[in-house]
Parts: structure tokens; sequence; C-alpha cells
């Protein structure tokens, strides 16, 4: 049954209605120490306020191992309403401690793979070790990471675990690209080398690289094309995020397009006095782009892209 995998369940993707389609509720990096997401009240506020404005899911892109607090994770969903899609799958090498990089390692491509399908499949490991207790709330996805600019060995093997994972379960493979950088390389190994379709490929952080011929190529691949905004860690190109979509949408790609938050600090949030949070996305950004493109290109974005990119015909 083709369903969108939350954190209590299995739904319909037609259920899945207004998403935040890559944003955090929980995160712990060492680039961002001291600003942890990790108080499950506050996570519970700010996905409330996003509920209050009509949002009704939000994904969050967490891999293993960054403090994404997978037990927490079906309470707060159920205490705020807003449906949860949790994330398996690692980011780059330089974001976990030492020893556990070292065990992650050893594992292989192969073993990281059972890693990857063994969340999706049959519940999130509610600590860093991969050998740790594990909850009922499955991942709905697989989070992977580039680099700037190009593809080292150890990323490479990591999406190639990936795919792996993609092709024993159909789960959706979303990319964080280092400054929106090396999206045609990653394309290139998952669809082109290891033979994941393009509509399971979510190509991330696009808006911080505004090459508007790179994006029209990309969403002809039929890939999803994930956008963010606005960052506070990378409003460099925040004033471009309009512009990039109504590019795409005038070349007639508005159904690749896919919209998120990506709070990833605790002054990031709302909630808690900072911001922008989960809120923005739908009270100022869903106004400005329903203005731009139109309200069924809108709807596009916020309800019927998400439902295709996370919706999966589970093996």
């Amino acid at each position: 049954m083709t369903a969108v995998r939350t954190v209590l369940g299995d739904i319909d993707p037609g259920a899945l209605g207004v998403c935040d389609a890559h944003d955090h509720l929980f995160i712990a990096v060492p680039a961002l120490a001291g600003q942890e997401l990790d108080d499950p009240a506050a996570a519970r506020d700010e996905l409330a306020a996003f509920g209050e404005l009509g949002g009704a899911a939000l994904v969050q892109w967490t891999p293993f191992g960054l403090g994404r607090m997978a037990a927490e994770l079906p309470a707060v969903s159920r205490a705020s309403g807003v449906h949860v899609v949790a994330a398996t799958g690692l980011h780059q090498a330089v974001h976990y401690d030492p020893a556990l990089r070292a065990r992650l390692d050893a594992l292989g491509e192969h073993g990281l793979a059972a890693l990857f399908v063994s969340e999706l499949t049959e519940g999130l490991i509610d600590g860093d070790d991969p050998a740790g207790p594990r909850g009922r709330a499955r991942a709905g996805m697989i989070k992977v990471a580039g680099m700037f600019h190009g593809l080292d060995t150890r990323t490479r093997r990591v999406m190639a675990a990936a795919a792996e994972a993609h092709h024993a379960t159909g789960a959706p493979i979303g990319i964080h690209h280092e400054t929106g950088t090396a999206a045609m390389d990653v394309l290139t190994l998952l669809h082109e080398e290891l033979g994941v379709p393009a509509a399971s490929i979510l190509l991330g952080h696009l808006n911080r690289f505004p090459d508007p011929g790179l994006h029209r190529e990309l969403a002809a691949s039929g890939a999803f094309l994930a956008f963010d905004g606005p960052s506070r860690a990378h409003h460099a190109t925040d004033w471009r995020l309009l512009t990039c979509l109504e590019e795409l949408a005038a070349a007639g790609h508005t159904g690749r397009l896919l919209l998120g938050g990506d709070t990833t600090s605790a002054s990031g949030r709302a909630a808690t006095g900072g911001g922008p949070g989960l809120p923005y996305l739908l009270r100022v950004l869903r106004p400005r782009i329903t203005a731009a493109l139109g309200a069924e290109a809108a709807r596009a974005v916020f309800v019927d892209n998400p439902a295709r990119a996370f919706a999966v015909d589970w093996r």
C-alpha cells in the first residue's frame, strides 16, 4: 500500500496536508554547540504554533546519531496534532563524535544499508548506539549529505548504502547539499549510477546556490527540489528564494518544488523567543508564494508535492 510513514504510523498521502517538507524538531551538531534543539516542551510548542496556522505535517531530516530524540517524536506529534515524518541516514563525518564515527564506518556500506532499512521497517533506535534500544516509531525517509562542490569517498559509500536501502524499501532519499553545491554530482551518482528513480531523490538547500539554469536542469530530471528559508545561518541568499521559485514555476516545474524552514538552533525557534521558527513558513512565506505564483501553485508546494515526494509503496 502506498503511504507516508509517520512516527505514529502509515497514513494515506492525501491525509498529509500542509507540510513543512524539511525541518528539525531535535538536532545537536558540533557546529552549533550550545544551540541544541533538545527541549521536548519547546518542540511541542513550536509544532503547535505551526498547527494553529494550518500546518498539518513536518518532515524532520535529522539523521541517525545527531540527537534526533526518536523516543520523543511520537509524543510531540500526538500532543500537537501534527504529523511527523522522521529520518534515518547519516550526515557528514565532521558532525559526529570520533568514537561514534568509527563505529559507523566499521559497519561498511552494506552494514549501513542494513541499519537504514531496520529503522525504516522495524523502528528508530532511541540513542546514538547502532545496537541500542529500538522504539516503535519508524523512519519515513533517508537523509544523507554531499560535500562542498564534490563527493568524497565516505560520502559515496554512505550514498551507496542509502541507495541500497531505497531499493529494499522504496524510501525517498533527501540530500543536504553544502551551501547548495554538488547537486548534479549527487543526482548522477544516485540516479544514473545507483539506479534510484529521480522522483525518489529530494535535493535540499538549493536556495543557497541560486543558479536558475542548474535548478531547471535538476527539475527536468524528475527529482524534487527542496528550498529552505529563511535561515539564520545562510541568510545571504534568502532574498533569492522567491525568485528561484518563480523562475522554476515559469519553466513548468511547479510540481517538483518543496519548501521547508530548516530550523537548526534553539535561537531559531519562535516558541523560545528567537525565530523565525516554524510559523514563519505559513505566516509569511505562504502568502508571498500565493501572491507570486497563484493559489494552485502554492497548494502544489505545500500540499500536493510533499504528498508525492514522501509517498512510498513500502516493500
